[in-house]
């Protein structure tokens, strides 16, 4: 019998390759409205997970413990960034995403802290120095105190705010970053904050959820506006999750539901901004299998999280964006797997739809998987572990993760098999 040989599969010359983070769940020691409510509501969230989480998911005992619910130190990544930083250039990742924490930069209306924009140019020169492209996000969700007193994202003034400090970051640091992401999933925050109301500031109203994301539709056309206005060369876009909706068997009523969350879920907002964008930043977790009604996934593969392992849908969702003409950058793509039994193969199946979706025209240029570092899942705390680095919170140690080596081998290959 002919022995059958395994080919590799090439991705483009300069593709990218990396990991993310986001300042609030990696830094520590921030003050902003999270960490207020954080304060407020870890004794009901660590009750409530005993009822919520499934059997097999309490084999986290953190989960049930009011200190998983409260960031702190986190990941202490403020302090030991260039560190953490080594370790991603010793994975051979070229590209890292992170985000720059508002509150850390405006602590008080109109009072710009100095050392905190000098902590972030440091990060950014350590980026670069480690020839790493760094990829910047502006706003990750947190929203400095003052600012989610006054209201948040429901009031017109926040897109001032949010314009002032934009141009103040621009000027500051723009000289040194390419790609700058205004927004992270606008959809995301919106929907659990204002339509579901379970995350700050847990106002469940569909007049504020609908408020909102015009709002942020606002404040990204306008940041865009001043970041070229600043720096014409910097490419600018936002942090978009999308989700493969599947209407099951095609039936009518199935079509008819996917057509409609498509057009509200995946394109709405982009559509909304297609004219101030100059690539797409694609965050991909999620398959939604519609079977009159949503999320009748089979779940047959899950992640820690209970979430549906589907990497097919990712070649859907990026075919669906090739009708924007915009070159995408996968900025998140993770799994919270503990045992780091899963990462590799979920890493690596995923890489093979995004090739397949490269061979059959997409512009796809580069890959962020999330996240570089085990991480405060928001209101799940810290019990996910997304990392592929592993964080001992008793000691900050951090441990590459065997699947982190694994995907090295693909960075250095620049291909799968």
């Amino acid at each position: 019998m002919e022995k059958k040989t395994q080919k590799n599969l090439k991705f483009p010359d300069g593709f990218l390759w990396g990991s993310g983070t986001s300042a609030h769940q990696v830094e520590g020691h921030n003050h902003n409205d999270w960490t207020e409510w954080e304060r407020s509501n870890a004794k009901r969230l660590a009750q409530h997970s005993k009822k919520y989480w499934e059997k097999s998911q309490h084999l986290f005992p953190e989960m049930g413990l009011e200190s998983n619910y409260i960031s702190g130190c986190a990941c202490d990544h403020y302090n030991r960034y260039e560190e953490d930083f080594d370790i991603a250039k010793s994975l051979g990742q070229n590209a890292h995403r992170f985000s720059i924490e508002w509150s850390r930069i405006e602590p008080e209306e109109g009072v710009f802290n100095e050392q905190a924009i000098e902590h972030y140019r440091q990060v950014i020169w350590a980026l670069k120095k480690r020839g790493i492209e760094p990829f910047v996000t502006l706003w990750h969700w947190t929203l400095p105190y003052w600012i989610a007193k006054m209201g948040g994202w429901e009031k017109r003034k926040t897109i001032d705010y949010f314009l002032r400090y934009t141009e103040k970051i621009i000027e500051e640091l723009g000289d040194d970053v390419k790609f700058w992401i205004t927004l992270n999933e606008p959809e995301i925050f919106s929907g659990n904050c204002y339509l579901k109301g379970i995350r700050p500031p847990q106002k469940k109203n569909i007049l504020s959820y609908l408020r909102v994301i015009k709002n942020l539709i606002k404040a990204h056309k306008s940041s865009y506006k001043i970041i070229k206005k600043i720096n014409p060369n910097s490419r600018i876009g936002i942090a978009k999750n999308n989700i493969y909706f599947e209407a099951y068997k095609n039936r009518i009523t199935n079509l008819f539901l996917k057509k409609f969350i498509d057009w509200w879920w995946n394109f709405y907002f982009l559509n909304k901004i297609k004219n101030q964008q100059d690539f797409i930043g694609l965050n991909y977790y999620f398959h939604n299998r519609i079977n009159k009604g949503f999320n009748k996934n089979e779940n047959k593969n899950t992640t820690d999280m209970g979430w549906e392992i589907y990497p097919e849908g990712i070649y859907h969702v990026l075919k669906n964006l090739k009708k924007y003409n915009l070159p995408i950058y996968i900025i998140e793509n993770g799994i919270a797997d503990a045992k780091d039994e899963k990462r590799e193969k979920f890493i690596k199946d995923h890489l093979y739809w995004i090739h397949k979706a490269i061979k059959e025209g997409v512009d796809i240029k580069g890959y962020f998987y999330w996240s570089l570092l085990d991480n405060f899942e928001w209101d799940k705390g810290f019990w996910p572990r997304f990392g592929l680095v592993e964080i001992d919170y008793q000691t900050m140690n951090r441990k590459i993760r065997p699947s982190a080596l694994e995907y090295k081998k693909n960075i250095e290959k620049n291909a799968i098999e």
